[in-house]
């Protein structure tokens, strides 16, 4: 069985999977690093040369290896679960964890991460705090019908988050 942890851009997927990985003995994987790795070039640089359909494609691609895998910890790109098809096979090969943040959080992690400009493109024309609120309220039903439960990953750190998913996965 595999973990893949779903939820907007910083969220703490990557951190929080690591941990998690390392506390149960699994091995970690992340979609958009094997995007970059795979490509030669980051994210940003995908879609303005490509856009964002091929980066989707692109992404679903990595998905379908990634749930080939068994024993894995698996930190998603925040827009993974926009595809059904994606959903789907995450669904077959493991449980969907959701990292519920709120703007606020996010809007925080966002401006202390030196990567972020770089590594995740603006997904609307609006404004930074307009395009969280905004993106983030029109996909939570998205993250809400794929996940089999969710973390709240807000105001905690990612050893608070790690325990809540081992404790929560336990059960």
């Amino acid at each position: 069985m595999n973990i893949f942890l779903i939820g907007y851009r910083c969220s703490g997927k990557t951190s929080v999977g690591k941990s998690v990985a390392k506390k149960l003995g699994l091995s970690f994987f992340d979609t958009d690093l094997e995007l970059v790795k795979e490509h030669g070039m980051n994210i940003s640089e995908i879609v303005s040369r490509r856009g964002w359909n091929i980066f989707r494609e692109m992404e679903k691609a990595v998905i379908k290896r990634a749930c080939a895998f068994n024993d894995y910890v698996v930190a998603t790109g925040g827009g993974v679960v926009l595809n059904i098809e994606n959903v789907k096979h995450m669904k077959k090969s493991g449980v969907l964890i959701w990292l519920k943040a709120t703007p606020e959080t996010i809007k925080k992690r966002i401006l202390q991460d030196k990567n972020t400009k770089d590594f995740r493109p603006a997904l609307t024309s609006k404004g930074f705090v307009e395009e969280i609120a905004g993106t983030l309220l029109s996909r939570n039903q998205y993250y809400e019908n794929a996940m089999d439960f969710y973390i709240d990953a807000n105001s905690v750190g990612i050893n608070e988050v790690c325990n809540a998913i081992v404790n929560k996965l336990s059960v």
